[in-house]
């Protein structure tokens, strides 16, 4: 089962907190390798953008500074939560959705409300985002491979021109927002599209409490708006103290 946060009920602690590592042996820190980006996505209010366009230029060029802060430095784009009255056909804006984690699972829910709020903001150029396990295209599409090691790949994204890729899909109840009434089992969720098959690099399962996170290291072809490719692989979610949705993403661009 799959859900958009990292939890219900006990995930506040589940997350980041005194539960961290029950399911999980506790990782070393290792350094920064090349093609490999580290991005801190615990936050559950901001999306975190980057651009494999900028990436290959910073890598091409002789500024290794440059290009360590673009693999490890992300701004927050903050989550639209305030009321507009642009109700852009009443998608974009805040859903707050029931879920019934305590009866028949997260499966079985409903919408109680939405708030119209702006259109989510987002960088000039960009490839992919990331908010916690959620993970969002530019128009893209995605491939899963079977492959779990980059340099085992075939020699170009060419051999893939002929399977079926996956767009993002339009969801309200996936990316969550706000956990305020977490315990009337009420969360607060973004309406916006979402990759489900790359999302499905890290899964959270609930129940049983605490969550269960399930990490899927295979590797997936992005093909960008432009024609290009990229494969990515979620190598690691957590950081060397166990703290969970600090993801470390693997990424061969061009491909």
């Amino acid at each position: 089962m799959f859900v958009a946060g990292c939890g219900l009920l006990l995930t506040a602690t589940a997350c980041n907190g005194i539960l961290d590592g029950i399911y999980d042996e506790m990782p070393e820190a290792p350094a920064l390798r090349a093609h490999q980006m580290r991005i801190d996505a615990t936050s559950w209010t901001d999306w975190y953008y980057m651009d494999f366009d900028s990436l290959a230029m910073a890598e091409s060029g002789e500024d290794a500074a440059a290009l360590h802060r673009l693999q490890t430095t992300f701004k927050a784009y903050p989550i639209p939560k305030e009321p507009t009255k642009k109700t852009d056909n009443h998608r974009i804006g805040i859903y707050t959705y029931w879920f019934d984690v305590l009866g028949k699972g997260l499966l079985h829910n409903e919408c109680r409300a939405f708030t119209a709020t702006e259109k989510q903001p987002e960088p000039k150029s960009w490839s992919m985002a990331v908010h916690r396990n959620n993970v969002r295209t530019n128009e893209g599409e995605v491939l899963e491979t079977q492959y779990t090691r980059m340099e085992d790949l075939p020699e170009s994204s060419e051999a893939f021109a002929d399977a079926a890729f996956t767009p993002d899909e339009w969801s309200e109840n996936k990316v969550w927002v706000d956990r305020t009434e977490m315990l009337n089992e009420i969360i607060k969720c973004q309406g916006i599209k979402t990759n489900p098959l790359l999302s499905s690099w890290l899964q959270i399962s609930i129940p049983p409490f605490p969550p269960v996170f399930t990490h899927n290291n295979h590797i997936f072809i992005l093909r960008l708006q432009n024609g290009k490719c990229a494969a990515v692989q979620l190598e690691n979610y957590m950081n060397e103290k166990g703290v969970k949705c600090q993801l470390t993403i693997n990424y061969k661009y061009p491909y």
